[in-house]
């Protein structure tokens, strides 16, 4: 079991020990174990399992990046190599259902992972909040501090364009009672924040303005004082766009699973 200083997550090799078994594997994914920013999304996410009575684990130290990054940016055998053990390691543990907060581990687990023989039902965090939402199982309080706030949606690529799934984050948010404001460039026409495609990790090419900044004034642009996301990388991009135009006291960048935890009964 890894612990913090509030927090108990149960781990695989705990589970299986013991002879019991998840509904659910979550994927944390190395942003969410390892950037600071994207761990306050695992603990979030983490805590509305907690709440909810979700039977879960994590694989902890066994848990390998997926390979995506390697495989976008071309390194073929690097991302092969990871793929093979953490196929290894699922399959061990007769692994069947997957949740992940990343959209890129998503992504490459849905379309990329069975060519390799790991085929898995593979659920977003979106996806399974709405699911939590719909079934009851997740009741947001009545004075959420989102009610009646300006809040817009980024849809990520990996998320939207890439697997269709526009509504799901859209039905959580709506859930609060907040007003959805949508930018000019969203759902199938939303543009990228600019760290897809392993770009997180190379230098822009030449150009007039970052990506990620034009982004962010899209969001900032529309009023909102909430710029809502469903991807670690995302959130990254976004809050440094904000913070460029420095408007960090203004505009908050959060994660849907954050928004959740924050206003669950």
């Amino acid at each position: 079991m890894l612990e913090t200083d509030d927090m108990h997550v149960p781990t695989m090799a705990e589970l299986m020990a013991s002879g019991e078994h998840p509904e659910v594997l979550f994927w944390v994914g190395c942003a969410g174990s390892f950037d600071q920013r994207a761990q306050k999304i695992t603990r979030a996410f983490v805590t509305i399992l907690d709440k909810v009575g979700v039977k879960y684990a994590i694989l902890g130290k066994e848990e390998m990046c997926t390979g995506d990054p390697a495989r976008r940016a071309g390194n073929e055998f690097l991302f092969q190599m990871m793929a093979y053990q953490n196929i290894q390691v699922l399959n061990g543990y007769g692994i069947k259902k997957i949740v992940t907060t990343c959209p890129h581990c998503f992504n490459i687990f849905t379309n990329e992972y069975p060519a390799l023989g790991g085929t898995y039902e593979v659920i977003h965090h979106s996806t399974f909040l709405q699911q939590l939402i719909d079934d009851g199982k997740i009741k947001l309080s009545d004075d959420n501090s989102f009610k009646g706030k300006k809040i817009t949606y980024h849809d990520s690529c990996y998320l939207g364009r890439a697997n269709g799934i526009y509504e799901a984050p859209r039905k959580v948010l709506e859930a609060l009672d907040a007003e959805l404001v949508e930018m000019k460039r969203c759902g199938s026409n939303g543009m990228c924040c600019g760290a897809g495609g392993a770009q997180m990790w190379k230098e822009e090419e030449p150009g007039d303005i970052r990506i990620n900044l034009e982004r962010s004034n899209e969001a900032i642009n529309t009023g909102a004082s909430v710029i809502a996301a469903a991807c670690p990388y995302c959130n990254t991009m976004l809050t440094d766009g904000v913070k460029n135009k420095e408007k960090e006291e203004e505009v908050a960048v959060l994660d849907i699973a954050e928004i959740v935890a924050a206003a669950i009964r």
